[in-house]
């Protein structure tokens, strides 16, 4: 669990690249989500190579969760802001903890909820002077983005057991597939080239590989509460990068989430801690000596 949860906070500080380097490409959104597939393909390609050779049809419905999180998450990031579209891309806990009892049978706690609604609530904090609503269409993409992010979310953890990196590379495909159309020509690949690599390599190709690891540890839930992290981290990027200093509610915000995912963290260790403790056989022996110092084979 431990080393789910470290895999999970670098997945969320590679993911929060993301929302800057979109927005130094001058393509249409489609265009980009379509080569950002194709490059994240490549990297997983190379770190999983059996990956398609272990597809099922049982993948399909997580690929197309993928491919559709891709295409709504950058049509958002185009039409409106980036701390818009992470904001509303982070209504996935919702989701998780209506749908995830039913559909994986991990049980949505009391304390889930509470946790799920002190991150949100820090994120509204953090982008409260800059929600708006009138770029509609970058709105609702950033829903349906958060949406099915969380159908994205549980499918791959349903096909824990199996190959989740499978489930990452048809919806690479499927999303090169639908925007190949409007990637070519490609005008401007000279100044684009770098962001490009940068957005499909380090942003979505090399976090997935974390995440696919992670997630067979994690509860569904309790991964996308850990990742909580990348909506504080996004507009940390973009402050350095281009000067903007944060609000002082954006400071605090960011404090709460922060708080809320290294909580989250926490639990889930001792969670793992308790469960194996219980799996664990009593020693034989009585005294201090025995378990400090266990028989190995």
């Amino acid at each position: 669990m431990k080393k789910g949860v470290v895999l999970l906070l670098m997945t969320a500080v590679l993911w929060s690249l993301g929302g800057l380097w979109v927005k130094f490409i001058d393509w249409n959104p489609v265009a980009i989500a379509g080569a950002r597939g194709l490059i994240a393909f490549a990297v997983l390609a190379v770190a999983k190579p059996q990956a398609l050779r272990q597809l099922t049809w049982g993948a399909v419905p997580g690929a197309l969760a993928y491919a559709a999180v891709m295409f709504l998450f950058v049509i958002a990031t185009k039409l409106t802001t980036a701390a818009n579209a992470v904001f509303l891309h982070y209504t996935a806990p919702l989701h998780i903890a209506l749908i995830g009892p039913w559909l994986l049978g991990e049980r949505t706690r009391r304390r889930d909820w509470a946790l799920i609604g002190l991150a949100l609530g820090g994120v509204a904090l953090f982008f409260c002077n800059e929600l708006d609503l009138q770029s509609r269409w970058g709105v609702l993409a950033g829903l349906g983005s958060g949406f099915c992010s969380a159908w994205l979310i549980m499918l791959m953890r349903r096909a824990r057991t199996a190959c989740p990196e499978a489930v990452a590379q048809l919806g690479n495909l499927l999303t090169l597939a639908v925007a190949s159309p409007w990637m070519f020509p490609a005008h401007n690949l000279g100044h684009n080239a770098l962001w490009l690599l940068l957005l499909g390599g380090l942003s979505l190709g090399v976090p997935y590989v974390l995440y696919s690891r992670a997630i067979r540890e994690v509860r569904a839930l309790d991964a996308t509460l850990i990742t909580m992290v990348e909506p504080i981290l996004n507009p940390v990027w973009v402050m350095l990068a281009a000067h903007e200093c944060p609000s002082g509610w954006s400071v605090l915000g960011g404090a709460v989430v922060l708080t809320t995912s290294l909580i989250r963290s926490i639990l889930a260790s001792k969670d793992e801690g308790l469960s194996t403790s219980a799996r664990r056989p009593p020693s034989p022996f009585k005294g201090s000596w025995a378990s400090a110092s266990p028989q190995r084979p």
